[in-house]
């Protein structure tokens, strides 16, 4: 019985000094991340489990409110990036290529892209796999019930996800969020 109970005294021990060392290894990974970084996965992983897809988990989404038309979204969205001192950089129509290569018409799906270039640089001065993430997209989708969607990248995982950014580069980055944010919710609207 003490053999049993010594084994079982030394797999605890193990057992303790293994979540020690894991913990000790996350923390010494994590001890530089951003202070929202540990929020912003709670909330990504509580949207997951929600939805059980991982692409809704990683974005914004707006519905368009009713009787806003695409066309009035679009140019909503120019209006207020030029307000914002965003550069709007261009359209992608995806309806258009689905039709051209099906020969079938498509929904309506396209990408409208904005920048803000001078933080833009200075995102790409940090580290040049922001670049993957530029510029920014917001995809104006018709779902398959004919109701119009604002979906874009949810930045917050850029921005507070991993080490922190340097406070003047994390400021101005959170401009561009709450930009993309304020286009986004205008643009439902039919904001001008």
């Amino acid at each position: 019985m003490n053999t049993l109970k010594n084994v079982l005294a030394i797999i605890g021990l193990l057992a303790v000094m293994l979540f020690g060392l894991g913990f000790y290894q996350v923390w010494s990974a994590t001890r530089d991340f951003d202070p929202d970084a540990f929020k912003i996965y709670k909330e990504f992983v509580s949207n997951l489990l929600e939805t059980g897809d991982l692409a809704d988990a990683f974005v914004w989404a707006v519905p368009v409110a009713d009787g806003v038309e695409v066309e009035d979204v679009k140019e909503s969205m120019k209006s207020l990036a030029v307000e914002r001192n965003f550069l709007f950089v261009n359209e992608s129509p995806f309806y258009k290529q689905a039709q051209a290569v099906t020969g079938e018409e498509f929904r309506h799906v396209s990408f409208m892209q904005f920048c803000d270039v001078r933080v833009g640089i200075e995102m790409l001065e940090h580290n040049n796999a922001y670049s993957a993430f530029m510029p920014c997209v917001i995809s104006v989708v018709e779902d398959q019930d004919g109701k119009l969607w604002l979906y874009a990248m949810n930045m917050d995982f850029l921005i507070h996800g991993a080490r922190e950014l340097p406070p003047e580069l994390k400021s101005k980055a959170l401009r561009v969020r709450r930009v993309m944010r304020e286009i986004m919710e205008g643009a439902a609207t039919g904001e001008f």
